[in-house]
């Protein structure tokens, strides 16, 4: 009975670990992605994911628990643990574009069983803690146009651009 265990445990660990290799290193992952969940105000981000994956040797540090790898977030950690790898990997497949809005808080409060991610940051925050932490400490590019390209939507809500108010030199007067 052992040694059925243990064979049964070493094929699920193998295959495992052939999902893991496949989904981190395989022909599946796509060069490029252009991340665009803030297309209204800024152009996509083409994001060399190519790049990441040959600097960093590591899909757990972006993607997590979801690519089968150990998790590393304590607050993950209390129910994700023992995760296998997940059938979506992308940053808005765990973490929403829109946390606030009543639908999503109605889908958690309603889900059954009910969700612990309360504490889940939204889209927005996972990139900005993910990337720009990350980019911080490897110094690489941190400000917001670096990466985003503000659009004229984005000029308009946040007054820049041929949206931004317009000064008007006074000369100063001159009090003898």
């Amino acid at each position: 009975m052992r040694a059925v265990k243990r064979q049964m445990i070493m094929a699920v660990t193998g295959a495992m670990l052939m999902l893991v290799s496949s989904v981190c290193f395989g022909s599946g992952i796509p060069d490029e992605i252009t991340i665009n969940s803030i297309q209204k105000y800024y152009s996509g981000v083409n994001f060399n994911h190519a790049a990441h994956i040959n600097n960093l040797k590591d899909c757990g540090l972006c993607h997590h628990h979801t690519t089968g790898a150990q998790v590393s977030d304590p607050n993950c950690a209390r129910c994700h643990k023992n995760s296998g790898a997940q059938a979506v990997v992308s940053c808005k497949g765990c973490h929403s574009a829109t946390p606030f809005t009543p639908e999503a808080l109605k889908l958690q409060r309603d889900q059954q069983p009910p969700l612990y991610h309360k504490d889940q940051v939204g889209l927005k925050g996972a990139y900005h803690l993910g990337c720009v932490g990350c980019h911080e400490k490897m110094q690489g590019p941190t400000g917001c146009q670096d990466c985003h390209k503000r659009n004229e939507s984005g000029d308009k809500i946040f007054h820049s651009g041929s949206y931004a108010p317009k000064t008007t030199d006074t000369p100063k007067s001159s009090h003898h």
